[in-house]
């Protein structure tokens, strides 16, 4: 019996008509379909694809041990990260062994911060594998929030809210555009850096860009507060315009 095929599957970032027709496709045809998740929860990517799964699809649904709850700089969050990915691996290979293809769905694009590259780098030398792309999250997010982001020769830095203080003013002040991501519970530390930087006029706010629950607004005032982990600001370029 030959092994299944491996695809790792952008699913967009959060509507699900923003999927592409090879995504909705893999998904209506695969056996076996897996998905990440917070411990406890169904999870974002399980919802955009609710109504393209086939009635006997097999569901994997990967939670994961922690997320937020211990700092990515701690020892013990790689640990319990690693024996995850090693873990959800062995299950998604007991698939492929079986024969079976197998979709791990990914928000956004799978290759830009996403879930599924640790099993990518895993499994891809051992399986035939396929990456599809997919409308990345803050590609939603600045179309949902009528944001041009970059004209002309405008360079757009993407940053994570996790860096620190020192790093994100240095990488923003060479910035024509950025677009900082899990803001979380750094928002504070980001909005800080973006006053001292003049930046912070031109800086929108989105939450939950294309998913039910969506915010847009301009960078909220010093008192707001609880920033989720699906919200991201964006600093459009101000370069040439036609």
């Amino acid at each position: 019996m030959s092994a299944g095929r491996l695809y790792g599957v952008g699913v967009g970032p959060g509507d699900p008509e923003l999927m592409t027709l090879k995504a909705a496709r893999l998904l209506r045809s695969a056996p076996v379909v897996a998905y990440f998740c917070k411990l406890g929860n169904r999870g974002h990517s399980r919802t955009i694809i609710e109504g393209f799964l086939a009635d006997d699809v097999i569901e994997e649904q990967l939670a994961y041990p922690m997320t937020t709850e211990v700092a990515a700089s701690d020892p013990a969050y790689r640990t319990a990260l690693t024996s995850f990915y090693d873990a959800s691996t062995a299950r998604l290979s007991a698939h492929l062994d079986a024969g079976r293809d197998v979709v791990v769905v990914s928000e956004g694009d799978p290759f830009f911060y996403g879930s599924f590259m640790p099993i990518f780098h895993r499994l891809s030398s051992s399986y035939e594998t396929e990456v599809v792309a997919g409308v990345s999250g803050m590609a939603g997010c600045w179309t949902r929030a009528g944001t041009p982001i970059t004209y002309g020769d405008d360079i757009l830095t993407v940053l994570p809210a996790t860096l620190g203080r020192e790093a994100l003013k240095r990488h923003l002040e060479l910035a024509d555009a950025a677009v900082i991501m899990k803001l979380g519970r750094h928002f504070a530390k980001v909005r800080e850096v973006l006053e001292e930087l003049g930046l912070a006029a031109r800086t929108v706010y989105v939450e939950r860009g294309t998913m039910a629950g969506e915010k847009i607004l301009p960078l909220p005032p010093a008192d707001f507060t609880g920033a989720p982990y699906f919200a991201m600001l964006l600093v459009p370029g101000q370069g040439r315009l036609l």
